[in-house]
C-alpha cells in the first residue's frame, strides 16, 4: 500500500522572545539561518510531504516571504493567540483539495532536527492507527516538587512519554476538536490533547530524542550541532 501525500501545518504566530530580545525565537539565527527555515527544509525535504502552511502574527514583520522549498508549495495564513488558534487556522486555510478524512501533520516551527525517518514511520503507523504523534517515553527519575521547590515524591514514570511533533490527525477530526475545545474555554497544549478530550486514543510512535524543542539559548547550540549531524 502506497503511503498518503499529507500537508504539514507549522505554527509560527508565537511573540516568545524571552531569547532574543524583540525578535520572535522562530526568526533568530541558527547556523546562519532563522531557526524556522531550518525547520521547514527538514519538512520540505521529505517526499511525503506535499506542502506546508505556515500560520503567522498579524504584524509579522520577520517573515521571509518563503513561497517554495524543494519544489513544494509554502502557504501562510494569519495564526491566533494560542497554538491551538494557529493549528486551526493553519486547517482552515489548507487547500479545498485536502478533504475532512485527510490526515494532515502539525509540526513545531521550533523542532528542526525532527528526523526524515521518524516522519516516514510517523505517516505509515499512524496512518494505519487513526491518528498519532511522534515522542519517548521517560527514562529519567520523576519528582513531584512542592511549594518550597523540594522534592516530596517520586513519581512512577511507567508508560509516561514525553511528547513530540510532528502528531498527524485527520483534517475534519482535528478540527472538529480544536474547535470543541475552543468553546469549552480549554486550551489544548497540543493536537493529542485535543483528540484525547474528543474521545480518541492516539497511538503513540516513538522517535529520536535529539528532536529537541529549541526554547532556551543553549538550545541553539545542540540544534546547530544536531543539525550537522541528522537528517
Amino acid at each position: 500500500m502506497s503511503m498518503p501525500l499529507v500537508w504539514c501545518v507549522v505554527p509560527a504566530a508565537g511573540r516568545g522572545t524571552r531569547v532574543g530580545g524583540d525578535c520572535p525565537k522562530q526568526y533568530l539565527p541558527l547556523g546562519g539561518r532563522p531557526l524556522i527555515e531550518h525547520t521547514l527544509q527538514r519538512l520540505a525535504a521529505h517526499p511525503q510531504i506535499a506542502g506546508l502552511l505556515v500560520t503567522l502574527a498579524a504584524a509579522d514583520g520577520h517573515w521571509p516571504g518563503i513561497t517554495s522549498l524543494s519544489g513544494k508549495p509554502v502557504l501562510t495564513a494569519t495564526g491566533g493567540v494560542e497554538r491551538s488558534n494557529s493549528v486551526l487556522a493553519g486547517l482552515d486555510a489548507l487547500p479545498d483539495a485536502v478533504g475532512a478524512d485527510d490526515f494532515v501533520l502539525v509540526h513545531d516551527a521550533a523542532r528542526p532536527c525532527v528526523r526524515l525517518a521518524d516522519i516516514g514511520k510517523l505517516i505509515e503507523l499512524a496512518s494505519a492507527a487513526g491518528g498519532g504523534l511522534l515522542g519517548a517515553p521517560v527514562r529519567d527519575t520523576l519528582k513531584r516538587a512542592d511549594a518550597a521547590g523540594r522534592s516530596g515524591l517520586t513519581e512512577p514514570r511507567e508508560q509516561r512519554w514525553r511528547a513530540f511533533t510532528p502528531q498527524m490527525f485527520r483534517r475534519g477530526p482535528l478540527s472538529m476538536a480544536l474547535r470543541d475545545a475552543a468553546r469549552r474555554g480549554v486550551n489544548p497544549s497540543d493536537e493529542a490533547m485535543a483528540m484525547e478530550q474528543a474521545g480518541f486514543a492516539p497511538l503513540l510512535v516513538e522517535g529520536a530524542e535529539d528532536n529537541i524543542k529549541v526554547t532556551t539559548a543553549a538550545d541553539f547550540a545542540l540544534a546547530e550541532f544536531l543539525l550537522a549531524r541528522t537528517a
